[in-house]
């Protein structure tokens, strides 16, 4: 599946550019939200997501990048998250968030920034269905990919496998045509610059 990141969207056109990319194909539209605080950069809230749930034919794929998530993962909720994603790093107890989300009728994710051990997540993914491998560390659009990140991908596949679980693994950062190849073992691109630089349509194609 492809998830373009609205990040890199023309935000004075949202609902135009969310309907563009699922008439293009897109599977989902992937949401950072960034709090100024635990990454280094502030970018959309509660009411954007509000907004964009109304006009988008797609689910909506709120990846939360702000210290304590346990404060606003029910407004997000109710603002029309589909599936929200924590970072393991960004609150003292992620299995009661994972496990908010999902009592709130969301699908809950995990993730994690590059330096951090993919084993400080193994035990949470029976909590989720879905996580997520960021291949830059998180914070800004258009970084480069980080192949030191793909040997987490192979590890969560054989976990994933050898438990039986229900959870996508989805990979976010510097992914083109050709990184999506090396990442083969996810489910999920989320890809920001590469699909709204140019042809959507085009550009979604090339990553499946």
């Amino acid at each position: 599946m492809v998830a373009p990141s609205i990040l890199s969207a023309d935000f004075a056109n949202l609902e135009k550019e969310v309907k563009a990319i699922a008439a293009a194909g897109a599977d989902w539209a992937h949401v950072d939200v960034m709090d100024g605080h635990f990454v280094p950069n502030l970018t959309i809230g509660i009411p954007v997501v509000k907004a964009l749930k109304k006009v988008s034919p797609i689910p909506l794929d709120v990846h939360l990048m702000i210290t304590e998530p346990e404060k606003y993962v029910a407004d997000f909720v109710k603002a029309g998250a589909d599936y929200l994603t924590i970072h393991v790093e960004s609150t003292k107890d992620p299995a009661t968030v994972l496990r908010q989300i999902t009592s709130l009728g969301a699908k809950a994710g995990i993730t994690l920034r590059p330096g951090t051990p993919v084993e400080s997540i193994l035990p949470l993914l029976p909590l989720c269905e879905l996580v997520l491998v960021m291949t830059v560390e998180p914070g800004f659009g258009g970084q480069s990919f980080m192949a030191d990140q793909i040997a987490k991908i192979s590890v969560l596949r054989s976990e994933i496998s050898k438990k039986n679980l229900k959870c996508l693994i989805e990979v976010d950062g510097g992914i083109n045509a050709e990184t999506a190849k090396l990442c083969h073992e996810a489910d999920v691109f989320v890809a920001g610059s590469y699909v709204f630089g140019k042809d959507y349509a085009q550009a979604i194609a090339s990553l499946r």
